[in-house]
């Protein structure tokens, strides 16, 4: 008898780059497909030295970047490559979230292969397609519902909602013939939606899984600060309460937690929250369709508005934003009433904004991975010249080394393959055993 197997083609001591391949007799199921954060791909490609858009596939497969599977990309994404196009292997391809190391990849995958995404996690894809160059091709797209199973042939899979730093993430059960595999996808129980994450957990451990594929994103040596959204609130209430000048904050766009945050800590003291186009158009697109996550909009709820910075030319998204947005001689002139969230890429702002020196600046990310971070140093160098207030103060979308210990333990998986992580040997195996996965090794379940 063919034995049941999981295979981990990316997301295999690195963070991100997710691909884990499930394959029960005849039918193999493919969960996430992005690229991930490894040096190995800064080795060959970084800043504008890219793959080629009309190569990606030969360009990535050149330096082992992608995994070589036949009958997973498209016959147009294969153009000029050694790999020829065969009709699907994959029968199925499960999105975790809409994270770019989970996602990114999908524009290559071969439209005749069908991809399941949660209904949130598709309209968080769609409002990334539509205000920027991430594309995600054309597909057979299937939404999936909370706790609902979806049969690929024999193998049964069901979604679980869980917490995470981006809405509609979820981890899945997938039950085969030899055993269920819990897949975490990326989750944390600190959050807003920790309870989700306890219901997964709660319904992992019931089904006593062959396998535990956990991410394990922070295990290893814990050396960055650890808050819970409450704590950054905590934090954001104090610091907002002590100033008069302008208050600004760097946080990642598509953080609807940390937004939520934010706004709610702005209006609480009758200030502003100010977003860039980008982020109100998320906003905006998830907020209209799912209306009862309460989340506010800008230009028809109080308390937020968007930032219109000077183009030459604004594009057709962009256009209906603008009623209603604010510019520079605002923040500048009265400062006191907004708190603006402003990234990296948009600091020339600053020159027109001219913040009081002493101002508070949030930094409400992760911090730098190395002292030798280029956008760090740049990043500080612009906080140095307008003499702006540097605040750390962020909440991680991953769980700590210690919460990952205590979830091998609490699921008690026969095998725990951590993945997602430079550190995989830092996570025990609980009352089974860890294996550190070898990339592309097919892993029999239920041995």
């Amino acid at each position: 008898m063919t034995r049941a197997t999981v295979s981990f083609l990316g997301g295999v001591n690195e963070i991100g780059g997710n691909k884990v391949l499930i394959e029960d007799g005849p039918d193999r199921i493919l969960f996430d497909f992005g690229p991930s954060f490894s040096p190995q791909f800064e080795e060959f490609y970084v800043d504008f030295l890219q793959p080629r858009s009309t190569s990606e596939v030969k360009d990535l497969l050149e330096f082992d970047l992608i995994p070589r599977v036949e009958g997973l990309y498209s016959r147009a994404a294969l153009q000029g490559s050694d790999l020829d196009h065969q009709p699907p292997s994959i029968h199925a391809i499960f999105v975790s979230h809409a994270h770019a190391d989970h996602s990114g990849y999908l524009h290559l995958v071969d439209p005749d292969i069908p991809v399941f995404v949660g209904a949130t996690t598709r309209s968080v894809l769609d409002a990334i397609e539509t205000s920027g160059t991430r594309k995600y091709g054309e597909h057979s797209w299937r939404i999936v519902g909370d706790s609902q199973p979806v049969k690929v042939g024999n193998i049964e899979v069901i979604p679980f909602p869980v917490d995470h730093s981006i809405p509609g993430a979820y981890g899945y059960l997938v039950r085969t013939s030899q055993g269920t595999v819990v897949y975490t996808g990326d989750f944390r129980q600190h959050g807003p939606r920790a309870a989700d994450t306890h219901r997964f957990l709660g319904a992992a451990s019931a089904e006593e899984p062959e396998a535990l594929v956990i991410e394990g994103t922070r295990a290893g040596p814990e050396v960055r600060q650890s808050l819970s959204e409450e704590g950054v609130r905590t934090g954001v209430d104090q610091l907002l309460g002590s100033t008069s000048d302008l208050a600004l904050v760097c946080t990642y766009p598509r953080d609807v937690d940390r937004l939520m945050t934010l706004y709610r800590a702005a209006t609480a003291i009758d200030r502003t929250l100010v977003v860039s186009l980008k982020t109100a158009h998320l906003l905006t697109t998830i907020g209209q369709r799912f209306p009862d996550l309460h989340l506010p909009i800008p230009g028809s709820s109080p308390g937020i508005v968007a930032y219109g910075r000077k183009k030459r030319r604004y594009y057709a998204w962009e256009v209906p934003l603008l009623d209603g947005c604010i510019e520079a001689d605002e923040l500048r002139s009265r400062g006191s009433q907004y708190l603006f969230a402003i990234d990296l890429m948009h600091f020339a702002e600053l020159i027109d904004i001219r913040p009081p020196a002493g101002s508070p600046f949030i930094h409400s990310m992760s911090e730098p991975f190395s002292e030798d971070d280029v956008d760090d140093r740049v990043f500080h160098r612009w906080l140095d010249h307008f003499g702006l207030a540097f605040h750390q103060m962020h909440a991680s979308g991953h769980c700590s080394a210690l919460e990952l210990q205590e979830i091998v333990g609490s699921v008690s998986a026969k095998t725990v393959y951590p993945i997602h992580t430079v550190h995989p040997e830092a996570i025990r195996g609980g009352r089974g055993k860890a294996v550190p996965p070898e990339k592309g090794k097919p892993y029999p379940l239920g041995e």
